[in-house]
């Protein structure tokens, strides 16, 4: 695999790289905790940003210890959020519309693999706008396991009729980022709350800051790659 293949299909990773939630998760997941009581670290928030919902569980039971109310914060959590999203704050990243376009125009099939769940999948692509724009939409519901399990992206790929060679994925967190790989996937990492440590950095194809310079990328891969038949 280079720079130079062709790219034939592209999955998506859904929060905080399509769409501008991930802030406002971390605001609901601090407002859910000052309902019942407790003050919930930024740093701890942003530890969960891109993680499966049980391991989510595991890391506030470890923090909080075992008289945390897990279910009823969660639960909050998910009301905080959908008083955000459906106030009208959910917005596309810089870029995504774009790039959508722009696959679209070359033929280019794509899916989203997300951890969120079928129902939060649905209602924000639908309230971003951008919900019919994709062939395939995988979720944690869809799986067996979460990212970094490489399940997600091999099941959008085969689902695309994709092949690793020539399938590209998109992320902006470690965890994501892990997954693609582990499924042989070149992977752009486009950071967003979480900034790129040193092993996201070795492993991402490339790191972009939005969304834009990817529609510079496959410009560039896929001239090259015609060129290279001509």
């Amino acid at each position: 695999m280079n720079a130079e293949s062709p790219v034939r299909a592209v999955v998506f990773d859904m929060d905080g790289l399509l769409i501008d939630s991930e802030s406002l998760a971390m605001e609901s997941l601090v407002s859910a905790g000052a309902e019942l009581g407790y003050e919930m670290a930024p740093e701890f928030c942003r530890s969960m940003i891109g993680v499966p919902a049980d391991r989510c569980r595991t890391l506030a039971a470890a923090a909080y210890g075992r008289g945390f109310p897990l279910e009823e914060y969660f639960d909050l959590h998910e009301v905080h959020l959908r008083r955000l999203v459906d106030g009208g704050r959910l917005t596309t990243k810089p870029g995504a519309v774009a790039l959508l376009d722009a696959l679209d125009s070359q033929g280019v099939p794509k899916a989203i693999a997300t951890s969120s769940s079928r129902e939060r999948a649905d209602h924000h692509l639908q309230l971003a706008g951008i919900a019919d724009r994709f062939e395939v939409v995988v979720t944690r519901q869809d799986v067996t396991k979460g990212k970094p399990d490489p399940e997600p992206y091999l099941k959008a790929m085969a689902a695309l009729g994709g092949e690793a060679e020539t399938t590209l994925a998109l992320e902006d967190s470690t965890n994501g980022l892990r997954a693609a790989c582990a499924a042989g996937l070149r992977c752009i990492l486009v950071p967003d709350l979480v900034q790129p440590t040193e092993e996201s950095r070795r492993l991402a194809h490339r790191l972009y800051p939005d969304l834009h310079q990817v529609i510079e990328y496959l410009a560039v891969a896929n001239a090259a790659s015609t060129a290279s038949t001509a």
